[in-house]
């Protein structure tokens, strides 16, 4: 197990001029799989090889398919030779079986050639005369049989090494006989010569070909091409292949790089009708909720590591044209409950946004008083946010759910599934048990930062009272209330802290702080709560009513006498918030 052995084709050192070697292999050498039969693989020297035994032993089933000149396989090199045995010229650049047609495989060489058997290699007939405005020496580098349609098949050729840097980009319906020239749509330059093409597996007559600097997709079987560039580099596309479980599009490029666009089932279904509507909400694929791993150990700077794409559910939609105002977007659970609500992108053509399979996070903690001891730092007009707080969502869980978007005045809805992480160790039970667990927090969250945003709103006008009243017995009056209010708002957030430097370590946690952790503790990983984490909830949802109860006697309390007092002396009253209801 885990070993490998060597199995070439031909086992003999084939380092010098082509002309001495019997099978003359590039570095690229095309290699495939069988689609009819994955112990059959093929590879290509001037003729095509087949193994079907682990590469134990090898077939040739064809004649020398290229062009065999031997003009072109002299020493290369100038002063000094440089044949190093893997840039041979009348080699076979690609290969390609139908998945439909048994026996039916296609090939291409580097000299120009493009030649078919549909018997399994027992006989071979060359098409290439057949293809219109062929360079006589160009590189067939790619070809594809169509999964659609036996006799269709599509080929690039690359003739840059000629200095003929036009596209070239064919397709066949009648299995070679006849050929056409598929590029309208892709610009002539200097870095337009076709590399790659590939059909999309779902859809009949999507098509995406590479070229030397871009992406291009067809939705009409290669008649017009549009840009797919994205934010991808303009670098050579040298592979294109799509994964059919996720049905993302990945591609290589020549500085060794892969990419992927997530998710092109919103290509496969676009047609003319959609596109002539004024929105249309795409049908999301279904989204894993995956869960962290331990993550392999890489240096922090390793310049080979990659970008995971969007957590969560991609949502996809087209507008005809830019609306007013951008679209509004809900995420409903099965019960028909508004779960996320948050504002999409407005830009005319497919926009896409992502929902991160959370619910709407803890009200975020505000404070519009300074720090204690730290005068000089002053809220703005929205406040600032309280050091050692947070907020905390709820990871929601498999289902079913409804993507609503509402934009133009009109309405549209799409299903989502969410399934649950297959290499989880979590049952759904314990899913359950997690969710509800962290709603609790969530409520006790939202209660103590609501208790917070009362206490600061009198606060601030007791401040604004202490100021403006020239009655010391009205100062000293304010004064005590505040303090009051300060001892209960210190049981849930510091006061004293700015959020400077390691000010965060001075002091123990307060109430907000504790719930944070608590929340954050339990999620990540599906497992239902410890019986440890159901005490400390138990104990923190306690003292919060605690709190909230002293707060809620100092309003209903002291500060009715102190505005008493306020109405005899002719001032203002302070107005305390009501309390939301927390949900």
């Amino acid at each position: 197990r885990r070993q490998f052995r060597t199995v070439e084709v031909w086992p003999q050192q084939s380092n010098g001029p082509a002309e001495g070697v019997k099978y003359r292999f590039v570095w690229d050498a095309p290699l495939l799989i069988s689609p009819h039969d994955a112990n059959t693989i093929y590879i290509g020297s001037q003729h095509l090889h087949r193994t079907t035994n682990g590469g134990q032993s090898w077939q040739v089933i064809s004649p020398d398919l290229t062009r065999n000149d031997r003009t072109r396989m002299g020493s290369s090199g100038g002063l000094t030779p440089d044949n190093i045995g893997v840039e041979y010229s009348g080699v076979i650049f690609g290969i390609a079986e139908s998945p439909i047609e048994k026996g039916l495989i296609w090939a291409g060489t580097n000299d120009g050639l493009v030649q078919v058997t549909r018997d399994n290699g027992q006989t071979w007939t060359n098409v290439t005369a057949n293809i219109p405005g062929l360079p006589f020496w160009g590189s067939v580098r790619s070809i594809v049989a169509s999964r659609h349609a036996a006799g269709t098949a599509y080929l690039t050729v690359d003739a840059h090494q000629e200095n003929n840097r036009d596209p070239f980009v064919y397709k066949t319906t009648d299995y070679g006989k006849t050929w056409t020239s598929i590029v309208n749509g892709i610009p002539r330059s200097a870095l337009s010569y076709a590399k790659v093409i590939h059909e999309d597996p779902v859809r009949r007559g999507l098509l995406y070909v590479g070229t030397e600097n871009a992406i291009y997709v067809s939705f009409d079987d290669g008649a017009n091409w549009l840009p797919l560039q994205n934010n991808l580099p303009h670098a050579p596309v040298s592979g294109i292949v799509v994964q059919p479980h996720f049905s993302d599009l990945v591609i290589s490029t020549y500085g060794r790089g892969f990419w992927i666009l997530d998710d092109i089932t919103p290509l496969r279904a676009v047609t003319p009708e959609i596109l002539a509507k004024s929105v249309h909400l795409f049908t999301p694929r279904d989204a894993y909720r995956f869960r962290p791993i331990t993550a392999p150990s890489t240096t922090y700077d390793d310049p080979t590591t990659g970008t995971n794409p969007r957590y969560g559910a991609s949502l996809t939609y087209y507008l005809k044209e830019a609306p007013q105002e951008a679209p509004r977007i809900q995420i409903l659970d099965a019960a028909g409950a508004v779960v996320r609500t948050f504002a999409g992108t407005r830009t005319a053509g497919l926009n896409r946004m992502h929902w991160d399979l959370r619910g709407e996070p803890s009200a975020d903690v505000r404070l519009f008083t300074s720090p204690m001891y730290a005068e000089h730092i002053v809220p703005g007009p929205n406040g600032r946010e309280a050091p050692g707080t947070g907020r905390i969502s709820v990871l929601m869980p498999p289902g079913r759910y409804t993507v609503r978007m509402r934009v133009n005045g009109e309405t549209q809805d799409a299903p989502l599934t969410v399934l649950k992480d297959p290499n989880s160790g979590g049952t759904e039970a314990q899913i359950a048990a997690q969710t509800a667990f962290v709603r609790a927090v969530q409520r006790d969250l939202n209660e103590a930062a609501d208790a917070v945003e009362r206490v600061e709103s009198v606060r601030v006008q007791l401040a604004a009272v202490s100021r403006a009243a020239g009655d010391p017995a009205v100062r000293r009056m304010a004064d005590s209330l505040a303090k009051k209010l300060v001892d209960v708002e210190m049981e849930l957030v510091d006061l004293r802290l700015t959020g400077a430097g390691q000010d965060g370590v001075r002091f123990g946690s307060k109430l907000i702080g504790k719930l944070v952790y608590l929340g954050n503790g339990i999620g990540n990983a599906d497992f239902a709560p410890t019986d440890q984490q159901g005490e400390v909830q138990k104990i923190l949802t306690e003292q919060l009513r605690s709190h909230v109860g002293r707060l809620e006697s100092i309003l209903a309390n002291d500060l009715k006498a102190f505005n008493d007092q306020l109405r005899e002396k002719g001032f203002p009253n302070v107005v305390a918030k009501t309390a939301k209801p927390i949900s």
